[in-house]
């Protein structure tokens, strides 16, 4: 029974580290806020030809970015508690993880604008989004509200708490 105890904490933790790093992480929130947009579009319309090996492949390539971005979050917080000194190694340690999640993201772009790099299909979106001005405004509507979520998020929840900057 202890190690079904022990399991379901080790989820909860993870849990807290994600939710941790969406409220409190930036560049986790602009990964998020991608991956979702993207996968809006491939899933909402069927003007985007994509097999289910290339959604796995895009369903990996966000796995890696995200993990990529948790990975360098703990090592980030990790280095500072050791010090808080600009030392030499903890910079080159964060600056490798960094450097990882960037690797990581950039060929995640790469592999999404080879997989979904169809002409036909955004010409056929853009006459969708002309044809329907209201629909349009909402996708309008949602980046304002993603740009947000993305940049004052944090700001937000502080106000939630009765916390000041």
């Amino acid at each position: 029974m202890n190690d079904v105890k022990s399991l379901m904490k080790s989820f909860v933790y993870a849990l807290k580290g994600i939710k941790w790093a969406l409220c409190n992480e930036r560049n986790f929130r602009i990964h998020i806020t991608c991956m979702c947009y993207m996968f809006y579009f491939l899933l909402r319309y069927d003007f985007f030809v994509v097999s289910k090996t290339e959604i796995c492949i895009l369903l990996l390539s966000c796995a890696l970015v995200l993990g990529g971005e948790l990975i360098n979050t703990g090592i980030e917080k990790a280095d500072d508690t050791v010090s808080k000194e600009r030392k030499r190694t903890i910079a080159i340690s964060k600056d490798a993880a960094a450097g990882a999640v960037l690797v990581f993201a950039v060929f995640s772009v790469i592999i999404g604008v080879v997989i979904m790099f169809q002409p036909e299909a955004f010409k056929l979106l853009f006459e969708h989004y002309i044809a329907n001005p209201l629909v349009l405004v909402v996708f309008a509507v949602s980046l304002v509200i993603a740009l947000l979520f993305i940049f004052k998020f944090r700001s937000f929840i502080n106000l939630i708490k009765g916390k000041k900057k």
